[in-house]
């Protein structure tokens, strides 16, 4: 009997907000423990929490990024659960009137375009953080009130390597919008997986396992490699799978159990009298509206075909968004856009890489970029040559055309200069020439590397190749 697995994950982001979600605190990773509290995220007797405005817009727009229906009311109930690290002893969310409803993510799974759908996408507060030490534990409350945007998947994901590419797709798009940053390593996305398994051809959902303690994207990949086959293994041998919570032990590879659950936990939800319904009006949504972009996915189709790059190429620039503005804006009037891609993709990154800066640290112009790549391929200079001239360029911030002049590096096609290059290179080194003639190719290359040592690397290279065919063949 065959068997398909049936998954949905539950991803909550931390919206890219200055302040927290119901008060005044910074929200800001890695300060000193309990320094971004107040009374508010601390859930004292008497406070009033009022909503982050900038919050409800990133949440409206990660709605619209997320092809959902963004909802003209949203209500916020109390989820009342004990906890050391849930400071009110509830968390403010959303319980039967969410932020957005009925979403969708496209994305590229081996070759094809893949969709899963959004059940919802609702609003609400992340707790503090625990600390377990040798013989105590301690908290930290500074991600208390940190808006959380929790984006709940259909169980439309039938495999490890699809939830994967689904999560990479859910990152990008937020990230594209400005919504979240999305850095795991700093607790900014997290993800829960509730996983089943089922014989082909079955309606009914077999017993939900919930896996938590992933701390990667690629940790979710293993932990689900891990788990299908294992829930297939226990059914197969007579075993009953039961409702479960399960945690992911990335040192080990397996999930162990950490807890049973015949039903749903009882949250007591209850409307929170301290706070007013979200209503936003027809103008509010359309200013939201307007803040929309290019969805990673469309934009790699879009560069693909306007720019005639390769799937690799456009992959590269849909992964970093601003390196991919950076290439759009200096392929301007280039005649091949992808020689400008090459460069940006094996020159720029690695000399970013290397200095350990960003693009926003670049000195030279997007103008004197694109004038480089043009003197490329008008045969100005040679490839051997740009690349002096590229790192004068980011060293400096000069202008191609200054450091070309400043140095004397423009490429020397002059036939008459180039033939008498060649035949000093010819007469110097008999052997390499008479070797050329017997038919050993790689001789050629030896004597055009001469000339290039004469020229000092400005000889115009297919010409010198050229010429000493012509010349030593007579």
């Amino acid at each position: 009997m065959k068997y398909e697995a049936v998954i949905g994950l539950e991803t909550h982001v931390q919206l890219k907000t200055r302040t927290k979600m119901w008060c005044g605190c910074v929200n800001e990773f890695g300060a000193e423990p309990n320094s971004n509290v107040c009374p508010v995220c601390l859930g004292f007797p008497g406070v009033l929490p009022v909503a982050n405005a900038e919050a409800l817009r990133l949440t409206a727009l990660a709605g619209f990024l997320l092809n959902c229906e963004v909802a003209g009311f949203a209500k916020w109930d109390r989820k009342n659960y004990f906890y050391p690290d849930n400071p009110k002893n509830y968390q403010i969310t959303q319980l039967d009137f969410p932020s957005n409803i009925c979403g969708r993510v496209d994305f590229e799974l081996n070759g094809d375009l893949s969709q899963v759908c959004i059940t919802r996408a609702h609003l609400e507060e992340d707790v503090g953080k625990s600390f377990h030490f040798g013989d105590c534990s301690g908290l930290d409350f500074n991600r208390a009130g940190v808006p959380l945007l929790e984006i709940v998947s259909e169980p439309d994901i039938n495999g490890a390597d699809m939830a994967y590419e689904y999560l990479n797709a859910l990152k990008r798009i937020l990230e594209y919008g400005g919504v979240s940053d999305c850095d795991m390593e700093k607790g900014q996305v997290r993800c829960d997986v509730n996983v089943s398994v089922r014989s082909v051809g079955e309606i009914e959902l077999g017993a939900k396992i919930e896996i938590k303690n992933m701390n990667s994207f690629s940790g979710v990949r293993r932990a689900l490699q891990h788990e299908i086959p294992r829930q297939i293994d226990v059914i197969q041998n007579g075993g009953t799978l039961v409702q479960e919570t399960r945690r992911w032990n990335d040192d080990d590879g397996i999930t162990d159990s950490m807890r049973t659950k015949e039903d749903a936990h009882d949250y007591r939800y209850i409307p929170d009298p301290d706070l007013m319904p979200h209503i936003p009006t027809e103008e509010w949504l359309a200013h939201v509206k307007e803040c929309m972009v290019e969805l990673p996915l469309a934009r790699k189709q879009r560069l693909m075909a306007e720019y005639q790059l390769p799937e690799c190429d456009a992959d590269v620039f849909v992964a970093d968004s601003a390196l991919a503005d950076y290439f759009e804006i200096a392929a301007k009037g280039v005649a091949n856009p992808k020689t400008v891609a090459n460069w940006i993709i094996n020159n720029l990154q690695a000399k970013l890489t290397e200095s350990e800066t960003s693009l926003a640290d670049v000195k030279f112009t997007h103008a004197g970029f694109s004038e480089l790549v043009g003197f490329v391929e008008s045969g100005k200079i040679n490839s051997k040559i740009a690349q002096e001239v590229f790192a004068e360029m980011f060293s400096t911030g000069k202008a191609p055309a200054e450091i070309v002049v400043e140095k004397d590096l423009s490429q020397v096609s002059d036939v008459g200069e180039l033939e008498r290059l060649c035949r000093e290179a010819i007469e110097a080194n008999p052997g390499p020439s008479e070797d050329y003639r017997k038919g050993k190719e790689a001789a050629l290359n030896f004597l055009k590397g001469q000339v290039m040592k004469v020229s000092r690397g400005k000889a115009n290279p297919q010409m010198v190749g050229d010429l000493l065919k012509k010349t030593l063949i007579g």
